[in-house]
């Protein structure tokens, strides 16, 4: 097998099991259980799960472009998610007293327009994260 296929492989496997573990550390600081939501229809949640997914792998692929070596890939990628995580914390911490907006609430909820915010945040947070890398 050549190794350039060989490496691929492994730094797809790598990144891929990151961010399963990433998306399930993040559900641990939900409010509600993600994956029974998802289960149950909840849209909101959904929304905000693959939006979350979505910024979360850009930030991956964006780490392992720019990295020189799969050690240096994944770190980057867990310091920038615990950077998105205290993000989220703040900016939903704001919202919810600048404008009244409890984004957790709603998102449990099942109001669609609250995951698409909340989701929209991790996505701009991704976009900023992966321009400094």
């Amino acid at each position: 097998m050549d190794l350039n296929i060989l490496a691929m492989l492994v730094w797809t496997a790598s990144g891929s099991v990151l961010l399963f573990l990433l998306m399930y550390v993040d559900s641990l600081f939900t409010k509600y259980k993600d994956f029974a939501e998802v289960k149950a229809g909840n849209m909101a949640v959904t929304t905000r799960m693959v939006m979350k997914l979505f910024a979360q792998g850009y930030v991956l692929a964006t780490s392992i472009s720019t990295a020189g070596h799969l050690g240096e890939a994944l770190l980057v990628s867990v310091v920038s998610f615990v950077i998105l995580l205290i993000l989220e914390s703040v900016v939903h911490f704001i919202i919810r007293r600048w404008a009244a907006l409890d984004l957790d609430t709603g998102i449990q909820q099942g109001k669609t327009g609250y995951g698409l915010f909340s989701g929209a945040l991790h996505i701009v947070g991704a976009l900023i994260i992966a321009a400094c890398l």
